[in-house]
């Protein structure tokens, strides 16, 4: 893989998790004032694009969805999917581990 695209992969990761924390967080003061929320079908996309670690990161640091099982499950599950999918990728690419 040429390193520019790599650059480009890992900025993007950056600002998708970055956003999708930033998200989470504005979701969560908008529950404490009971205003109109974020979509719960957002937060999980934002999650599945490449925002899993934000997403995960955001309900650890900022105590929020941490009681709906879906995603407690799913926000784990989305992160190991695209572990094992970036893990695959690699292996196909240099046919070898890391």
């Amino acid at each position: 893989m040429p390193k520019e695209l790599l650059m480009i992969l890992l900025v993007y990761l950056l600002m998708i998790n970055v956003v999708t924390f930033l998200v989470y967080a504005a979701d969560k003061r908008k529950a404490k004032k009971g205003k109109m929320r974020v979509p719960e079908k957002t937060l999980f996309l934002l999650a599945g694009i490449g925002g899993s670690m934000g997403a995960l990161l955001g309900m650890q640091v900022l105590r929020h969805k941490t009681k709906h099982m879906s995603f407690v499950i799913g926000i784990p599950l989305i992160l190991i999917v695209q572990i094992l999918l970036a893990a695959g990728i690699w292996f196909l690419i240099y046919n070898r581990p890391f």
